[in-house]
């Protein structure tokens, strides 16, 4: 979705005009240059609101993502009855990426022999099929009534599905159990954990390197939660990061030919992940209605080309190190609305690595340590409806991002800005800017909402492409100086704010133009 063409032309052409001026990565691999001279001049303009005026968007129907519905695609699966084995793991494509380079030898010391795993290869199963199939207790034990304990990784073959309905699912930590899914996994009303023998309870985290049980559902894979509890899974080895749907890399999906994994996690609760959600490359994944608390590196994490996502009433809290929802790499398309978002250990909600096109609407980001949001080198979003209040650092920022769209928001109480424009120069980081490149640009329209006692003030910007402002409360000013404006808003605070107060108009304040000496 593009939202340039809601722009007044004036700005359109500020953006190019400013575009063409300001070294923008071409994609070369060739960071864009840090010129933004602090004493370029601007100008602004007076003009109607109805200019900048727009509907509130529509946002998805979640009615049609129910228990309902979960039964009616368990339907459409194969219900042969489930055929299990145990095999050896290498030459599962589940399992092949687990096995690449050293990781290879954490099951081999685990499992004190050549990897093996419990497969299911076709048909449909129950935690039950699997325990009478397997017939082993030192491969799976059934420590009471409906509560099992797997001492294997678990592979679910394509075309097959698990079921886990009612039940509990431990996965034995000193053993090397996960779940890794490249067919159906649907855990209805039912527990999946981690579980430390040793101490006879929960796999809790301990180190981000030390090895966790944890779920995968790869490229082709279906993955369905409803009214279900996931807790201690995850550590800081790729694609085994706690609950996961990611696509084959190239390579491997260039021989597999996978489509690309999707599912809904409804009505669920998360706890102690090392990510609560992770993914790359899914599509029309839905994540509803669900509780996200003290995952450890960030709550709920789209990566890297996921598509149409819809992120939507869910809460998230307590994340350890970063973000409580972190989308990042291309994430575009996608819905993000109507979560609650607090106590995290950096920002609320963050959109990142070139994510466009996405909606931000309704959500509640509060006592967060960093940023309410963060737009951080992605542009064309817009957030609407949102209400960011106490966080440590600003309201929203807006960082190397160009075209975005600020409606209705309401910023109270945040420790910097109600909303700050950023230009940060990254050419000393390890970005790799042919993958992410970005423009050392930043531009907004921001219309409606209140902007209220954030300490530094309401609103601030380093030099803009444009800046258009109409019909934005600001009041209860941080300092004892009252409402003031820092960055290229400065200059013509008075002006500024008779256009917006008394005479009800709109603002666009962009670079003046350069006169030519020759």
């Amino acid at each position: 979705m593009n939202f340039q063409h809601l722009l007044a032309p004036v700005f359109l052409m500020a953006s190019a005009w400013l575009h063409a001026a300001s070294g923008a990565s071409d994609g070369s691999g060739t960071p864009p240059p840090a010129v933004a001279p602090e004493d370029e001049s601007y100008v602004f303009e007076v003009q109607s609101g109805d200019l900048l005026n727009r509907e509130r968007p529509t946002l998805p129907d979640l009615s049609r993502f129910s228990a309902q519905q979960i039964e009616a695609h368990l339907r459409q699966r194969p219900d042969a009855p489930g055929i299990v084995r145990i095999e050896r793991m290498v030459g599962i494509p589940a399992l092949d990426d687990f096995l690449e380079g050293e990781q290879a030898r954490e099951w081999v010391i685990r499992q004190f022999s050549f990897p093996k795993a419990i497969v299911i290869k076709a048909g449909r199963a129950t935690l039950e099929d699997v325990y009478r199939q397997i017939n082993n207790g030192r491969v799976m034990e059934r420590l009471a009534e409906g509560v099992y304990l797997a001492r294997l990784p678990i592979a679910i073959m394509q075309g097959a599905t698990l079921v886990i309905r009612g039940e509990t699912l431990r996965l034995s930590e000193e053993r090397g159990a996960f779940l890794a899914s490249d067919g159906g996994f649907f855990l209805i009303n039912g527990r999946l954990e981690g579980w430390r023998e040793a101490a006879n309870g929960p796999a809790t985290y301990q180190a981000s390197e030390a090895f966790r049980p944890f779920y995968t559902g790869w490229g082709g894979s279906e993955t369905f939660v409803h009214g279900s509890e996931l807790a201690h899974l995850g550590y800081n080895m790729t694609k085994s990061y706690g609950f996961s749907v990611a696509q084959y890399s190239e390579d491997d999906n260039a021989i597999l030919q996978r489509s690309a994994p999707t599912g809904w996690l409804i009505e669920s609760g998360f706890t102690d992940l090392y990510f609560g959600f992770y993914s790359s490359q899914a599509e029309d994944v839905a994540i509803i209605n669900n509780l996200y608390r003290n995952s450890i590196a960030n709550g709920i994490d789209p990566h890297d080309h996921s598509q149409r996502l819809i992120i939507a009433g869910n809460e998230v809290r307590g994340t350890r190190e970063n973000h409580g929802i972190f989308i990042s790499g291309q994430v575009n398309g996608s819905w993000i609305f109507g979560n609650r978002s607090h106590h995290n250990g950096r920002s609320g909600i963050v959109l990142a690595r070139q994510s466009s096109g996405n909606v931000v609407a309704d959500n509640v980001v509060s006592d967060n340590q960093g940023d309410g949001i963060g737009l951080y080198e992605s542009p064309d979003n817009l957030l609407w409806g949102n209400r960011l209040i106490k966080n440590q650092s600003n309201g929203i920022r807006v960082r190397n991002s160009t075209d975005v769209l600020l409606y209705r928001n309401v910023a109270l109480l945040n420790g910097t800005y109600g909303i700050f424009g950023q230009l940060k120069d990254l050419s000393d980081t390890d970005r790799d800017f042919a993958e992410d490149a970005y423009r050392f640009a930043v531009s907004m329209t921001v219309v409606g909402g209140k902007l209220a006692a954030n300490a530094s003030g309401p609103l601030a910007s380093d030099n803009p492409q444009y800046l258009s402002l109409f019909d934005v409360e600001m009041r209860f000013p941080g300092t004892e100086g009252g409402i003031q404006f820092d960055g290229a808003l400065g200059i013509h605070q008075s002006a500024i704010l008779d256009a917006l107060i008394n005479q009800q108009q709109a603002v666009t304040l962009r670079p003046a133009p350069r006169v030519s000496l020759n």
